[in-house]
This record gives C-alpha cells, sequence and structure tokens, in this order.
C-alpha cells in the first residue's frame, strides 16, 4: 500500500470511527454534569438518578453479543451507521422528555445506538491494519473517546450557562445523524469478508469465547475495573465531590476536566507508543498489570483520604483507566480473527454489565443507608468502599491465574 493510499484510508476510515466514539464518550459522561440540573429540575433522588443514567450501560450491554455477530457477519461500516440512526433518535426523545420515563427511553436508545462505536472500530481496524499497529489504532481511537469525555466537562459546563440541556441533547441528535451518514456513504468495506458465518457457526463461537479460561482471566477486570470506573466517572465522582469534598459545581467541572485530560493522555500515550513498546518486547500484560494495581491502590486512597487525595489521584486514576483498554487486545490474541469481533463484545459485555450495575448500586446503597439514620458522606465511601472490595479480588484472581499459566 502506498503513502497517499495509507493517508486516504486514514481519512476514509479512521476519523469516521474516531468521530463515532467521540460520541459515544460524550454521551456516556454527560450526566456528571447535567445530572445536578436534572435533579434539581425534576425532583430526583440518587436511587433515580443512578437508574437514569446506568439506562446506557444496560441498553449497551444487551446489545453487546448479537453486536459481535453482526460485525463479524455484516462489518462495522453498515452495523454502526444503523445504530448511530437509533442513538440519535434517542437524543431527539431525550430532549423532549419531561419525566423519568422518558428521559430513561431516551437514554437507554442512546446505550443501544452507540453500542457499536469502540467495537466497530477495533473490526475496522482488524481488517485493514496489520497486527502489528493495533495497539496503537487503539491508543488512538480511544484518545476520540478522551476528547469525547473532555468535551463533557468544563466546555459543556460553560455551554450551560448559554443555553439548556434540552437543546444540548437535540444538537446532540443532529450531530449523531450526520456521522452515521458519513459512515454510511464514505467508509470502505472490506468486500472478501462481508459474507461472514451462519447463525450456528457464530452462536458456536460465542461458546467457544465464555468457555475459555483466557476470557475468564479478564472478565472479573473488565466489570470491577472498567465497568466500576465507568460507573464512578460517569455520575457519581460529580456527587462524591460535592458531599464529600464540598466542591461546587464549577470546581467540580474543573476536576472532571483534569481527569478526562488525563485519560486522554494515557490514550494518546498509547496511540504513539503502544507498538514501538510491543516491538522492543514489552509485553501489554505487565502494562495492564502494573496500570490495575496502580488504579487499585489510587483508588483506596480516594475512598480513605477525599479531601487530601482527590486531586492527585483523580487524575492518575484517569490515566489507569485508559490503559486498562489493553485488555481487549490481551483477550482478542487468544482467539482466531474470524471470531475478534465476539471476543471483544463479550469483555464488552461484562463491562457494561459492571457500569450498569455498580452505577444503579451505588446510588441505591447510598439512598438505603441514608434511609437508615447514615450520613451523607459515610454512605457514599461505604459505597466506594465496597466497589474497591470487588475490584481487589479482580486484581487477585488476575494475579493467581497468571501464575497458574
Amino acid at each position: 500500500m502506498t503513502h497517499p493510499d495509507t493517508r486516504s484510508l486514514w481519512i476514509r476510515l479512521f476519523l469516521p470511527f474516531a468521530a463515532g466514539y467521540f460520541l459515544s464518550y460524550l454521551f456516556r459522561t454527560v450526566n456528571a454534569i447535567i445530572g445536578p440540573v436534572l435533579a434539581r429540575e425534576l425532583g430526583l433522588g440518587d436511587n433515580a438518578l443512578g437508574l437514569l443514567t446506568s439506562t446506557y450501560f444496560l441498553a449497551f450491554g444487551l446489545a453487546q453479543l448479537p453486536l459481535g455477530m453482526l460485525l463479524d457477519r455484516f462489518g462495522p461500516r453498515r452495523v454502526e451507521a444503523g445504530l448511530l440512526v437509533i442513538a440519535a433518535s434517542g437524543a431527539a426523545v431525550f430532549s423532549i422528555s419531561d419525566g423519568l420515563g422518558g428521559l430513561a427511553i431516551g437514554r437507554a436508545l442512546i446505550g443501544l445506538g452507540v453500542s457499536a462505536c469502540l467495537m466497530a472500530s477495533f473490526k475496522a481496524f482488524s481488517q485493514w491494519f496489520p497486527p502489528e499497529r493495533q495497539a496503537s489504532l487503539t491508543g488512538w481511537v480511544m484518545a476520540s473517546g478522551g476528547l469525547g469525555a473532555l468535551a463533557a466537562t468544563k466546555p459543556l459546563e460553560m455551554l450551560l450557562g448559554f443555553t439548556g440541556w434540552r437543546e444540548i441533547a437535540f444538537a446532540l441528535a443532529v450531530v449523531t445523524l450526520i456521522v452515521a451518514g458519513i459512515l454510511w456513504l464514505k467508509v470502505p468495506d472490506k468486500a472478501t469478508e462481508q459474507k461472514g458465518a451462519g447463525l450456528a457457526e457464530q452462536l458456536a463461537g460465542v461458546r467457544t469465547i465464555f468457555a475459555s479460561r483466557h476470557f475468564w482471566r479478564y472478565a472479573p477486570m473488565g466489570f470491577f475495573f472498567t465497568g466500576g470506573f465507568l460507573a464512578v466517572q460517569g455520575l457519581w465522582v460529580s456527587r462524591w465531590m460535592t458531599v464529600l469534598e464540598g466542591m461546587e459545581h464549577t470546581a467540580i467541572a474543573t476536576r472532571l476536566t483534569w481527569i478526562s485530560g488525563a485519560m486522554l493522555a494515557g490514550f494518546l500515550f498509547m496511540g504513539f507508543f503502544a507498538t514501538t513498546l510491543v516491538r522492543h518486547g514489552l509485553k501489554l500484560e505487565r502494562i495492564y498489570l502494573g496500570a490495575m494495581s496502580i488504579a487499585l491502590a489510587c483508588f483506596a486512597l480516594i475512598s480513605s483520604l477525599p479531601t487530601v487525595a482527590g486531586n492527585l489521584f483523580w487524575p492518575i486514576l484517569g490515566i489507569c483507566f485508559s490503559l486498562s483498554n489493553i485488555s481487549y487486545s490481551l483477550v482478542s490474541q487468544a482467539f482466531p480473527p474470524a471470531v475478534s469481533g465476539r471476543a471483544n463484545t463479550a469483555l464488552n459485555l461484562l463491562v457494561f454489565a459492571g457500569a450498569f450495575g455498580l452505577q444503579w448500586g451505588i446510588g441505591s446503597s447510598v439512598d438505603a443507608l441514608q434511609a437508615n439514620g447514615w450520613a451523607g458522606d459515610t454512605a457514599y465511601r461505604s459505597a466506594f468502599f465496597a466497589l474497591l472490595g470487588g475490584q481487589t479480588l479482580a486484581l487477585g484472581w488476575l494475579l493467581l491465574s497468571a501464575r497458574r499459566n
């Protein structure tokens, strides 16, 4: 492939998928800023707010297994473009809803609609680029998600000073529809891989993945670490800063900007250096284990000493989360390329099951503890320590299984 061909492929393939993942992460984290506004306008408690926000993760997670089969059978262009139309409709429904039910339906449609954005990118990259470039491409597309998370912090908080959340949701619906059109019209197909296997063969591939010991080495990490960070970042980090640290809305938006900026730095590190590090013999699993060990220590310090540790350790946690996505490469490497879409979406199912269950669970436990007379700060710390316990067990399981292998 010549250099002009490579540049053309980058523009026609990478940029549209990166735009899709930018929107996916923006939608995912937007409630950390607009959540307090929704709670104030609609009178939502922590339990209701957690349920509303987590419906994104529920729909996203439920889509993962059929999504893997669709990607392997029909290709990433068609699947992501079609689903983004659903995301646009969800944002439109969200923008006109006046109650919890309508908002939850809109949020669920958004979650379903953006459920392919990252996995479709992985599938497209595996079709068009050599294996040694996959880690860097993963870093670059994750960086676009980091930009989406960054856009959902201080820039969104400033935008709310000029317009309302309904207008913002409708504008996002329009932008999402435009990206869907670009994906459908401009992204190339890998014609030789479009026929795919039959349904029975695809289901057999799914069973093979879930029967694999290698997959279950990383599944608890996906649930508690990656899913746990998504649950906290998408909503509860801002409530934690309000209740535990006494921060105002503007200061919270600034802190969230630092966290998202740190995530973006981690994604860019992967984009620039992952391929070089692998070529020089550094194993991805060592990077992953090191990052997750640091993440566990940071979350323990944040939960124990919130007013002391917050400014430093929340951004470090953001960097570690960006490196947690190495797990997708580590899982998919153990399976043939023909089932790569299903392997990644199987792990993603566990990630978003964790994000949904933990995000709603934190809100439910905080409400229940407060109803029994617990102070707000004690209730939140108890919920965070419960999550920390799950993460400790998951990391211990991974280390133990690594020794056995």
